[in-house]
């Protein structure tokens, strides 16, 4: 019989997953650094992990799921506050670091991008999907009517939020403060509802002509 994994070594391993990579860089990194760090034997990670993209994509996926959307009254309040949670993380070097680290990686290794894809932004979009139900609740959007276009925007909605933030955070080093947060959102939900324009109102019905 299996022995359980140890949620404590899982944790040790990620975490020295991460510092090595700040230390080390992607080519420098070994399966035995992380577990001479982690204090745990070679094996444990080999019977955790097929090698080190897959510990790296975990090591990068258990940061972004630290994630939440809080209930702040309103779509463009919410977008405001997922952007700057998200700026915030992405400013722990543990977190910038690992993941352009990976994402570099990912450009010449297609299971490698595959495997970040469905560990972390796919696992992310639930964030998109959990705003926007709450913002159909409110009814500051409509309720879905074509599932694939529900989906489409889904995935535009979060390539925008995930692109923008990391383009500036990380590509142009400009600061995702307060008023560029207010900005974005203010964008971002302009555009949302120009792509659910209201209802046009009925129009009166002319009575017919007498005969």
């Amino acid at each position: 019989m299996a022995r359980p994994r140890s949620a404590a070594a899982d944790c040790a391993i990620l975490d020295a997953t991460r510092a090595a990579l700040v230390e080390l860089g992607w080519s420098k990194l070994t399966m035995g650094d992380v577990a001479a760090r982690a204090g745990v034997a070679k094996t444990t990670l080999y019977r955790r992990w097929t090698g080190k993209s897959a510990l790296v994509v975990d090591a990068v996926a258990v940061l972004f799921d630290e994630l939440e959307l809080p209930d702040r009254g309103s779509l463009h309040a919410d977008v405001e506050g997922v952007v700057l949670s998200f700026a915030a993380l992405l400013a722990r070097p543990e977190t910038s670091t690992s993941l352009m680290a990976v994402v570099a990686e990912s450009t010449r290794d297609a299971a490698l991008r595959d495997r970040l894809r469905c560990a972390v932004v796919d696992r992310q979009k639930r964030l998109v999907l959990d705003g926007r139900a709450r913002a159909q609740a409110r009814g500051e959007l409509p309720p879905d009517s074509d599932p694939a276009s529900a989906a489409r925007q889904t995935d535009l909605v979060f390539d925008l939020i995930a692109g923008a933030v990391v383009h500036r955070a990380l590509v142009s080093g400009e600061p995702v403060d307060e008023a560029w947060a207010a900005g974005f959102a203010t964008l971002l939900v302009a555009g949302l509802g120009a792509a659910h324009p209201p209802a046009p109102p009925p129009q009166p019905r002319t009575p017919p002509e007498p005969c």
